[in-house]
């Protein structure tokens, strides 16, 4: 009775404290099944959207509601596919509200611009995550892409691909998330950038031992 006890408290936390539970390391598909219930604020149109979005949670709803994660298009964004050829351009953000399907830079694109022009006093950034890397069919993977973005001194985190229409926060700063993140992940966390464009470069800073 006693290890059955036990073996209950582990379940219950082990899927209901996100710190504890570590997602799937095998890769950045979703962590959790996107709800397509979640009330949101429609849109027809990307331009619709920017006149009816205010804040953060605001475009997070869409992501929750409607973002799915494109597994064949992240083996063209790969590492390896990279050195091979040519990769396929990140989609803007009224394609990627076209097509509600990407990957993790992808969805960080649509979540950096479009908050710049709804609300650019929180300051969005994007933020590069460096994981040691995994072998996925051949294509080595490292990188992962998501939001950083500034509430009444606090740090927050959204659009990420492994868990849609989840917002971490507050922190007081971004390597307090860096380190409960590698704990979700499940993955250790060699470097982290934040960073204003994707397609620009900044000093890496690394993890402390």
């Amino acid at each position: 009775m006693y290890k059955v006890l036990i073996l209950l408290v582990i379940f219950f936390l082990s899927g209901h404290t996100s710190v504890l539970h570590a997602a799937n390391p095998s890769s950045d598909e979703l962590g959790y099944t996107s709800d397509s219930t979640v009330l949101f604020k429609a849109a027809g149109s990307y331009e619709e959207a920017l006149q009816l979005w205010k804040t953060p949670e605001d475009i997070n709803g869409w992501i929750a509601a409607n973002f799915s994660y494109d597994t064949s298009r992240a083996m063209g964004l790969s590492e390896t596919q990279g050195k091979k050829n040519k990769r396929p351009p990140i989609y803007s953000p009224s394609v990627f509200f076209h097509r509600k399907t990407g990957v993790c830079v992808d969805l960080a694109r649509f979540g950096v611009e479009t908050l710049r022009r709804i609300h650019p006093s929180s300051d969005p950034k994007y933020l590069m995550i460096e994981f040691d890397p995994i072998q996925i069919k051949g294509n080595t993977f490292r990188l992962h892409w998501l939001v950083r973005f500034k509430r009444d001194g606090k740090t927050y985190f959204f659009a990420d691909s492994k868990r849609p229409g989840h917002i971490a926060g507050p922190y007081n700063d971004t390597q307090a998330f860096i380190k409960d993140y590698e704990q979700y992940r499940g993955r250790k966390i060699v470097a982290f950038r934040e960073i204003e464009s994707y397609q620009k470069q900044r000093r890496t800073q690394t993890m402390q031992q």
